[in-house]
């Protein structure tokens, strides 16, 4: 008997130590053919990070990691793609110098992984400047994954002057995004409240909410269908 996968948000980890998986991969196929720029929304520990990973782990190429899924025998495995991942979801965010730390952490690390010296020092510009470090150093474009875009905003949400100077530095920061356009490949962010395009995602026009998208209603969760088969042997 598989084990439960509570609280695994690594689709390593779930398909290499034996637990169970609902296959989420033909979204995968769907998010990339039909579209560039994807927000979601749903509550916390409903799957959202595990389906970043799942992203992540597609672009990177890591076929064996789908053996037996939809993705396996659909997707194009010679072509693997630079991956840009940050997620917010860890720790507490209670001031805008924090995050811009938190920010500027994530963009240096990505650098050192990939062995890229960045020169820019405003972090919108430095992230600019990884995102096209990345696509001619690769020869193909990249894949941005914001896992809890939303959550430096809410760790601060009962503290209005707070709140809104961590949604300024957010704003700033994902605003790169429409100018990186001509290097991207793909964008994915995820949260649990859905902010207006004007007051984090200025510029960013072209984003795609699927939260509310019948095409996508189950990329997240489980049908009755699912338990009744996946969890067929515990039920």
């Amino acid at each position: 008997m598989k084990k439960l996968p509570i609280g695994i948000q690594s689709f390593k980890s779930i398909r290499e130590e034996n637990y169970y998986y609902v296959d989420k991969t033909p979204f995968v196929k769907e998010l990339t053919e039909s579209g560039k720029y994807y927000f979601l929304s749903r509550p916390r520990r409903f799957g959202k990070s595990l389906f970043l990973d799942t992203l992540k782990e597609a672009f990177l190429g890591n076929k064996e990691l789908f053996k037996g899924l939809y993705l396996y025998d659909t997707w194009d495995w010679d072509k693997k793609y630079p991956v840009i991942h940050i997620s917010f979801g860890s720790g507490v965010v209670d001031s805008k110098d924090k995050l811009i730390k938190i920010v500027q952490s994530f963009i240096n690390k990505s650098a050192f992984e990939e062995d890229i010296k960045l020169t820019e020092e405003v972090i919108s510009l430095r992230f600019k400047e990884l995102i096209e470090k990345l696509s001619k150093k690769y020869h193909e474009k990249v894949v941005v994954l914001v896992d809890e875009y939303d959550k430096p905003i809410l760790d601060r949400i009962e503290e209005p002057e707070i709140a809104r100077e961590n949604r300024e530095v957010l704003k700033d920061f994902y605003s790169v995004l429409k100018d990186a356009d001509p290097y991207l490949k793909l964008i994915f962010l995820t949260g649990v409240s859905r902010f207006s395009k004007v007051s984090i995602f200025s510029g960013l026009n072209q984003l795609n909410d699927i939260t509310l998208d019948r095409k996508f209603a189950t990329i997240c969760g489980y049908t009755q269908t699912d338990l009744e088969t996946v969890f067929e042997d515990r039920i």
